[in-house]
């Protein structure tokens, strides 16, 4: 199995719309991708889209998103509101399933940002993306305050040992500003990595070859 951990530099940057449009191109080359939400919080629109996107809207979203909370607030908060308990060991178990479903790759989406917590026990969607051991493609909004969130992120990632194998620059905004301008420059220079895809508000293609290298 070829898969790849979707994460983001916050919440609402845009981690689901990339991996849709990511979604899109690889079924349109003819790869039978498919979407792993395996925590959703306060609703499972995400999940929906990502199945929508890989062009089977009738699966049984279960397999895409196997915990779903309705409080939209940190997963680990919303599961003690629930009085549930969340464990990566389960999360990854999840994904066994598509897996044997012979989706390939499989795009696991993260909830909210790279150090989300999962539990009060200290566990976090980092700790999920180590245990699933997969590079790493890394959302950004592009605003301000976007390199400070990069660099942090990137170390993060590295810092867990994992390859951060992409960053995407999801401009959210219709309007440019100076940050939205030179960002890419510079997250360029201090992470060393390329930026390499950088979508502008209402883009919905992109290149999956670029930016997953599959």
């Amino acid at each position: 199995m070829t898969g790849f951990f979707i994460t983001g530099t916050d919440t609402e940057v845009g981690k689901t719309y990339v991996t849709c449009a990511l979604l899109r191109d690889l079924r349109a080359r003819g790869r039978h991708a498919m979407g792993y939400k395996p925590v959703a919080c306060g609703d499972r629109t995400d999940p929906r889209s990502m199945r929508e996107a890989a062009g089977e809207p009738d699966l049984n979203l279960e397999l895409i998103n196997p915990v779903y909370l309705r409080a939209a607030v940190a997963p680990s908060i919303a599961a003690e509101l629930e009085q549930r308990s969340l464990r990566v060991a389960e999360l990854v178990e999840g994904l066994q399933s598509l897996i044997s479903a012979g989706y390939d790759p499989i795009l696991v989406e993260g909830a909210g940002g790279w150090e989300t917590p999962l539990n009060k026990d200290g566990e976090t969607m980092a700790d999920l993306a180590v245990n699933l051991d997969l590079p790493v493609v890394l959302v950004v909004g592009n605003k301000l305050g976007a390199v400070n969130h990069a660099i942090l992120t990137v170390q993060g990632i590295r810092s867990r040992g994992l390859e951060c194998r992409a960053i995407v620059l999801n401009q959210q905004s219709e309007e440019w500003d100076a940050a939205c301008v030179s960002n890419r420059r510079l997250i360029e220079r201090h992470t060393g990595l390329p930026v390499l895809a950088e979508l502008i508000r209402g883009q919905e293609d992109i290149d999956s070859h670029t930016v997953l290298g599959v």
